[in-house]
């Protein structure tokens, strides 16, 4: 019995010991692989370096050999290349090796400049890009929301557009002498404001996060799943494991959940949804309180971030259309303002002025589509709805409508215009509740 005893804490001992000396050559390992400014990991788990972009690309060989043989190219080489060309496209970070640059955020930052300069040539130009950039940015938009995927396309050309139109009220119109420094100062503190409200419109939107007291244990997977975007979390899934989860797994022949339980409950997120909380395909989280998903921001407008988004149209309105006034003041002096935009004699003899009053006609454009975005949300905090609701009660027909469909009243949860109003001011400030524990629904 001793002997066995002894063994028994040997075997032991030496497992032990096995575990230490595997941590320590682990630790090792990863310092002598920590990457520098300019390599990384592609996505076949491979070393490599970002001046290597070009080397070993097999499937653009083989795509360009049968171009050259005049040959039919696999259904699936361009997407392969495509994907090759997206992993290698990287930028040189201090900290844990290049960043993958997303390519939807550099077409504006091109097609923007070049599409201004060009209608600034002639005023036929003009009229057929300001009329055919609305077009392809709601194509755009249509093509995206119908993958289901997220773009940074819409918040680099919303940053891009105020960014480029405040360098080119600078450059040309402040140097002209009709621009004041306190006028110049009310711009800036406009813009200023409106990218700080735009980042902390970005920061949190209220996710419904699941109860700790019901969660068992956290599995990760590297494989997306089928009812998430395999995009979210660079392809890694964590579910959380709750009780009601395991019990279900080995009792789902008699467990049954309650019809409002399976209303409420994302099999997505695994959590139970409270009211009004909804479940964001884009973001691929539940939002409390979820208004829309905004492709301007690339981010969930709900509970917590929703005065803030309005605060940030408010903000960008007001700077927009302060600035468009300068602007026509100083190429249309001998116009009235609210006329200057339809007819300015000689705007188009010189170019600089030219270039002004395209991008103040851009900025109206963008201004007006705002505006009726803004008018939209006001319209539903007072009847007390949101985007999402309002759009599931046209659907199912349990809704009022008015005025051409700008007020929708599905009834539910109205408290009057004063309380509607009373309970937007304030729903930020309530804590972030955590799911219901879903043994309780059972």
């Amino acid at each position: 019995m001793a002997a066995t005893s002894y063994r028994r804490i040997e075997t032991g001992t030496m497992a032990v010991r096995l575990s230490i000396m595997k941590k320590r050559a682990n630790k090792v390992l990863e310092e002598e692989e920590t990457l520098c400014c300019c390599e990384y990991v592609n996505r076949l788990g491979e070393r490599s370096h970002v001046v290597a972009c070009c080397c070993d690309c097999e499937d653009l060989d083989d795509a360009c050999d049968r171009f050259m043989k005049r040959e039919p190219q696999k259904p699936e080489s361009l997407s392969h290349v495509a994907e090759v060309f997206t992993d290698r496209i990287r930028m040189p970070w201090l900290w844990g090796g290049a960043r993958k640059v997303d390519l939807s955020i550099i077409p504006p930052l091109i097609l923007l400049p070049v599409l201004l300069h060009l209608a600034a040539l002639h005023f036929l130009l003009g009229m057929a890009i300001l009329t055919a950039l609305p077009g392809l940015v709601l194509w755009y938009y249509y093509f995206t929301h119908r993958k289901k995927g997220q773009t940074l396309f819409f918040l680099s050309l919303a940053l891009f557009s105020l960014a480029y139109m405040y360098y080119l009220f600078i450059t040309y119109v402040l140097p002209s002498g009709d621009v004041s420094l306190v006028q110049l100062a009310v711009v800036t503190v406009g813009v200023i404001l409106t990218l700080v409200a735009l980042v902390h419109t970005k920061r949190e939107p209220g996710i419904v996060r699941p109860n700790k007291e019901a969660v068992h244990s956290t599995v990760t997977y590297y494989s997306p799943l089928a009812d998430r975007d395999p995009v979210i979390n660079g392809g890694r899934q964590d579910v959380t494991m709750t009780v009601a989860n395991r019990a279900g797994s080995s009792e789902h022949a008699g467990v049954e959940l309650k019809e409002s339980s399976q209303r409420n409950w994302c099999p997505a997120c695994r959590v139970v949804r409270p009211p009004r909380a909804g479940h964001c395909r884009i973001c691929g989280v539940c939002v409390l309180r979820l208004d829309h998903h905004c492709v301007w921001l690339n981010s969930c407008v709900g509970q917590l971030n929703h005065r803030s988004f309005l605060l940030t149209l408010v903000l960008f309105l007001l700077t927009s259309l302060y600035g468009i006034s300068l602007v026509l003041q100083s190429v249309c002096p001998n116009q009235h303002l609210l006329t200057a935009l339809l007819y300015c004699p000689g705007v188009y003899n010189q170019y600089s002025s030219a270039l002004c009053f395209t991008c103040a006609w851009y900025s109206g454009i963008v201004t007006c589509g705002l505006l009726h975005l803004l008018v939209v949300q006001v319209i539903n905090v007072s009847y007390n709805v949101t985007e999402r609701e309002a759009r599931i009660a046209l659907r199912d027909k349990t809704a009022r409508r008015a005025y051409w469909g700008l007020v929708v009243d599905t009834g539910v949860y109205s408290r009057g215009f004063r309380g509607n109003w009373e309970e937007f001011m304030t729903m930020g400030e309530k804590l972030n509740p955590p799911s219901p524990v879903p043994t309780e629904l059972v």
